[in-house]
């Protein structure tokens, strides 16, 4: 049996190590590999505070009943150095534990220094001492909630904490449960966009670093070369480093691949440096992160935003060929669901709604309300379509073009060119008939946040189709012979890495498009053109 269709998670037998997981890049192409191949992440990330033994309990049957092959969990300084010099990593192996008996594999998020820009998980030695550890300087000198960067006593104690960690898993995880790490959480502070003490303003005062200048091509000061965003600029460099160093001393222990994440301002504009997460891997200061935090595989966004288009955006901000797309965090509201199609599309490794637990916490209005049924069955039925195929997406989409798309906010058609035909996806259609009346009668769904699909080139006319409330149809690109039509529609599941047909769609199935509705099909779709 290939690697590629062993069991998702728990691979090796116990005490077995397994090849350390690690991004791969491909051109603008990018995997995550996991014992050996490509690996799709379909997770689900606890909330904050059940990163402890009972409420962690609280978390598999959801996770079970969206199918994901995931988990993300904190561990958090404060429970792993309650006492200075004093480690406790006793959490880690319950984690450990746990998720090999659920079959789930595991992103690790050290909360230290930051989460959320806060300073929450810190243990109480470091919160309270502030002349030790620093907190960061408004221009009057006043202390901000949020810890500076720039002191290296708060850098070598949270280091020291995290290589205990990283320690751990060298030695109680060969097998590799734990396949991504995330040192801190959306790093940066709010409504301060850097740090005023005397240390700080000499710094800023400053040339810009000399990487900086190679990887942007900007110069002089801080000032001069980012002007509005200078501030902002210096904050994310120094922070960044801080990650860095982190990062790089846990991979010395144990080289896993490791990422940070965004707390996000608006994808359509600049963000005001007083409103903005200042230090955080925004969109718009990326090229600083790669340049101040080489140790980082990927910065990723944390989406919250409800609206389609900012959505999207975000996607493609961070798409890029120098940085593998992931979402390890999105809004588990229903609606937010039917983002995963574009994300795949765009080549995402992995996307993981927040606050997938029974713990009875909800952060709504970011999410839902509860994690009824409906809002379940949303991440459910896209995660049980690509779990049967999971490696096999990943090894496609590391070697073939693309797309995904959801349903906009308006509703309108979305379209692309892929090989020799225009695809087009559209909303809150019948299975049989076009339905294009104003008066015709609609499904329930028809105006519901719902529907995406992702569509895989695997030739120039041929393509492996997944989706879900969405009609798909193949017209001829321009340029392309008139004289196209549909060959063959096969409903299908790879096996060993081999198609295997199930049954093939004709007639009524393919007479008024492709029709994904409510429950998880793969397609493998033939088009052609006749003579």
């Amino acid at each position: 049996m290939s690697v590629g269709c062993l069991p998702v998670a728990a691979l090796a037998a116990p005490d077995v190590a397994t090849p350390i997981p690690h991004f791969e890049t491909r051109g603008n192409h990018h995997a995550l590999i996991v014992d050996g191949a490509p690996f799709l992440m379909l997770g689900g990330q606890v909330n904050n505070s059940s990163n402890y033994a009972e409420p962690l309990e609280s978390a598999w049957g959801v996770l079970d009943r969206i199918h994901a092959n995931t988990v993300e969990v904190p561990i958090a300084w404060q429970q792993v150095e309650p006492e200075e010099g004093k480690f406790d990593l006793s959490f880690l192996q319950t984690l450990l534990d746990r998720a090999r008996a659920h079959d789930k594999r595991v992103v690790l998020l050290w909360f230290g220094t930051w989460k959320n820009g806060g300073p929450g998980y810190l243990p109480a030695w470091v919160k309270l001492d502030n002349k030790r550890f620093p907190r960061m300087k408004d221009p009057t000198g006043k202390d901000h909630y949020a810890h500076t960067a720039l002191a290296r006593t708060t850098l070598e104690a949270d280091k020291r904490a995290f290589v205990k960690v990283m320690e751990y898993l060298r030695d109680h995880d060969p097998q590799n449960t734990v396949i991504l790490v995330q040192p801190e959480n959306e790093t940066g502070s709010y409504r301060l966009p850097r740090d005023h003490s005397a240390a700080a303003n000499a710094l800023f005062a400053q040339a810009i670093p000399a990487a900086l200048a190679k990887r942007t091509g900007k110069s002089g000061t801080w000032t001069q070369a980012y002007g509005a965003q200078a501030e902002r600029a210096f904050n994310t460099w120094y922070v960044a480093s801080f990650v860095n160093e982190i990062a790089a001393a846990g991979k010395a222990v144990k080289p896993l691949p490791m990422y940070v994440n965004a707390s996000l301002a608006g994808p359509s504009k600049i963000p005001d440096p007083m409103a903005v997460s200042s230090g955080g891997p925004q969109w718009d200061v990326l090229d600083i992160w790669k340049a101040a935090a080489p140790a980082i595989d990927a910065e990723a966004p944390d989406i919250y935003d409800k609206a389609s288009a900012d959505a999207v955006q975000y996607l493609d901000k961070y798409a890029r060929p120098d940085n593998p797309l992931m979402v390890p965090e999105i809004g588990n509201d229903r609606l937010f669901a039917r983002y995963f199609y574009p994300a795949i599309g765009r080549g995402a490794v992995g996307f993981s709604p927040f606050g997938m637990d029974d713990s009875g916490y909800s952060n709504y209005p970011l999410g839902a309300k509860t994690l009824d049924d409906k809002t379940l069955d949303a991440f459910a039925l896209p995660f049980r379509t690509l779990g049967s195929i999971m490696r096999d997406w990943a090894r496609i989409a590391f070697e073939k073009p693309t797309w995904g798309v959801a349903k906009p906010d308006d509703g309108a058609p979305q379209s692309t060119v892929m090989g020799n035909w225009k695809i087009t996806a559209r909303w809150g259609q019948w299975q049989f008939g076009q339905g294009e009346d104003a008066k015709a009668e609609r499904p329930s769904w028809a105006g519901e946040p719902v529907g995406g699909a992702a569509v895989a080139q695997l030739s120039a006319d041929s393509f492996l189709v997944v989706g879900d409330h969405v009609r798909l149809d193949f017209t001829p690109a321009p340029g392309s012979p008139a004289n196209g039509i549909l060959v063959n529609v096969e409903e299908g599941r790879f096996e060993n890495g081999q198609w295997v047909t199930s049954r093939v769609w004709n007639g009524d199935e393919t007479d008024y498009g492709l029709n994904l509705v409510d429950r998880p099909q793969v397609l493998r779709v033939t088009m052609g053109h006749y003579r």
